[in-house]
């Protein structure tokens, strides 16, 4: 795919599509980590089967998605955010397999975070790290 740098630039690219959209910018636009992007593209790294720099420095999956908890759940909004993620796929220019495979698990993680929208308390201590497959 072309390494972390890559990585970092589809997070940034997606972001900033995010800012841009009416329905995506609402939790971007928010009080973010001021390294969200090069947090999000360490995660991806680690679930893609590189070094574990999310789990190294940032921390373990349960924390990370008790930041992402309680927001409810926001269907509309995850269909947009899912297609500008797409979209910055295409933009950086990843592709075949590893699209396919990136752009799938996006999709299922999004979609396993409904299991903790209405509360963070609903998050367990031990919830293990979600690879791609």
């Amino acid at each position: 795919m072309g390494g972390f740098d890559v990585l970092v630039s589809l997070c940034r690219y997606w972001h900033e599509l995010c800012l841009a959209d009416p329905v995506a910018e609402h939790p971007f636009s928010g009080d973010l980590h001021p390294r969200h992007d090069e947090r999000l593209a360490a995660y991806l790294a680690q679930a893609l089967g590189g070094p574990e720099l999310y789990a190294a420095g940032c921390g373990d999956e349960s924390s990370m998605r008790r930041l992402h908890a309680g927001n409810g759940s926001a269907k509309e909004l995850n269909e947009v955010c899912l297609r500008l993620f797409d979209q910055a796929l295409d933009e950086v220019g990843i592709e075949g397999a590893t699209r396919v495979r990136m752009s799938t698990y996006f999709r299922e993680a999004a979609a396993s975070f409904d299991a903790h929208a209405d509360s963070k308390d609903l998050v367990p201590e031990d919830v293990p790290f979600d690879y791609a497959r």
